[in-house]
Parts: C-alpha cells; structure tokens; sequence
C-alpha cells in the first residue's frame, strides 16, 4: 500500500472548486511516482467560520469541486471529518482541505526510485510546458502560459494571493500518471534490470514549480545540475499542474515511449558528475536564471526550519 496526504491552502483561497482538484492531482501523481494505483480517498476540511457567507461559500465550492475531481479520477471518498470555526488573530482561515489518498502497489519487489537524481542522469520533463488558457503567442488580457496565481513564489515572496489558478485537464492528467505508474511499476516489480531501468528518480512539479522540484531531486541525490531552455522566472516556479520530472540513464527511449502514450517529454538537462555531496563543487545551474553553489540549496533544505525557530 502507498498512502499521501496533501493541502494547498494558496490554490483554495482563490478557487476552492479548482483548488481542491489541483490537491488531488497531485496526490494521484504522488502515487505514480512510487507505481500505486489510487483506489480511494479522505478528507479533512478545514474552514473558517460557516456561519459567515463566504466561508459556507468555500465549504460548499470545495465539496462540490471534490465531488467532480473524483468522479472525473474514478475515485471513491471512503471518509472524512470537516473542522469549523478555525481562525488566526480573528481571521478566518484560508480553505483548507486535506486529502489522504490510498494506493495499492500491484507487484513489490523492489523499492521504487528515489526521489532523486543520480551522476550522469538525464533531466526528462513530461506533460506540456504550457498552460492550455493560454495565447499560443503568449498574448491575451492577464492570460500567461506559465501562470503564477497561488504559487509559492506569488503567496510567499511577493504577497499576491489573487488571479486565476491553472487549468486541470483530467485525461492528460490520467495520461501522465498512467504512464509513470508503468514505468516504476516495471522497477518494483523487478521486471527490469539496474542497467534497463528507465527511472532513476522520479518526482512530481507542484508546490514551488520547476525550480523547486529540481532542487529538492538534486540536494536529495548529492549532485549538481545543469538545466536549459527554461523561459524565464514564470516557467521556473509556475505550479501548472500534470508536470513529473525523470531522471533516466536512457532519454531517448524514455521520450520516446512517453510520445507513444500521448505524454510531452523533454530533455532539458542532465545532473552534473561533479558531486557536491563527496566533496566537490557541484553547481545548480538554469542557464540564464540561475548559477548557484549546491552546498547553499543544501543548506537552505535542511537549516531552514531551525533557524525559523531559532528567530521566534
């Protein structure tokens, strides 16, 4: 069995209906990423107070939007409890519904891969670039290929909790999990050997974009890393939803098997051989955006919540 939870609290102050889709989805590509197929789901809803109108407006848009994301997943809700009258310093909180999702693992013989990358991988991004509500051209009034609304980057460093999340669309959603479930499915099944392995670390783009998940692949495996083609600071930490990053010995037949699916697959880069983590001077690098030494994102990963407390 394989069990996540998840929130995003950003995404549900501005649409709870949409918000509460996009935690699902990730949770569902959770699960791929370790070769579970989801079978069932829980919630915990967590709100303000309903007696005000626009939190029962959030309670019911939730409930509604939950309700259409799982019957689009063909997932059942085998439980729950909803949280009232929750608030900080008299403000209602921001909706936040957590989901628990249940996976099973049909054949476990081998654990799945890392959440990581390894020397010499490929960097192979699946599932489209670009937000579908978007201008071919990038044009259009306040419409961005790599929207920004809810992210992390928008929320947290620049203070702007407004504009309109990214679209989900549930069959290229199901595409890409399908198709990753398989890929590991083969690994923990012991159906491949080391050397014909497709994966060898495998994670999900949410919370934080692009730029995050590579940092998160890079500091877990010791390993620096070189990226390109990234256009610019939106692409980097947009949190489009139906994105996975691979790490692969073989790009060529990865994309090539992914393109047979009706999955988007891309090679934009490849992590580094001069390993920060056996004392090197590796180096996470976005050609054009950013040049940074891997020992300060490896810092940041593991000192950030001390020295948060530490300033309380």
């Amino acid at each position: 069995m394989a069990v996540t939870t998840d929130a995003a609290p950003r995404w549900c102050a501005i649409d709870p209906r949409a918000g509460v889709a996009l935690v699902l989805a990730e949770s569902i590509a959770n699960l791929a990423s370790v070769g579970a197929s989801p079978v069932a789901v829980v919630n915990c809803l967590n709100f303000g107070n309903p007696e005000h109108p626009e939190v029962m407006w959030q309670l019911s848009e939730t409930i509604d939007g939950l309700s259409e994301a799982c019957r689009a997943f063909g997932l059942p809700v085998v439980g729950g409890n909803v949280s009232l009258y929750n608030e900080t310093t008299g403000t209602d909180i921001s909706p936040t519904p957590v989901l628990g999702v249940l996976g099973i693992v049909e054949r476990l013989r081998r654990r799945p891969p890392p959440v990581a990358l390894s020397h010499g991988s490929s960097i192979v991004l699946l599932g489209s670039r670009r937000s579908r509500r978007a201008h071919p051209s990038g044009g259009g009034v306040g419409i961005s290929p790599y929207p920004l609304a809810g992210s992390r980057w928008a929320v947290d460093c620049r203070g702007r909790r407004g504009g309109l999340l990214p679209e989900l669309d549930y069959e290229e959603h199901t595409r890409l999990v399908d198709f990753v479930r398989s890929l590991v499915a083969e690994t923990v099944a012991g159906a491949a050997t080391d050397e014909a392995e497709l994966v060898q670390g495998v994670h999900d783009v949410s919370e934080g974009g692009l730029a995050v998940a590579l940092a998160e692949m890079a500091v877990a495996g010791g390993v620096g890393v070189s990226v390109a083609g990234v256009d610019g600071h939106r692409e980097l930490f947009t949190e489009l939803p139906s994105r996975m990053l691979v790490g692969t010995l073989h790009p060529e037949e990865l994309c090539t098997r992914a393109e047979g699916e009706g999955v988007p697959a891309e090679v934009i880069g490849f992590a580094r051989g001069d390993s920060w983590g056996r004392g090197g001077g590796g180096r996470f690098v976005v050609e054009g955006l950013i040049d940074s030494p891997m020992s300060d994102l490896a810092d940041a990963w593991s000192n950030s919540l001390p020295s948060r407390l530490e300033a309380v």
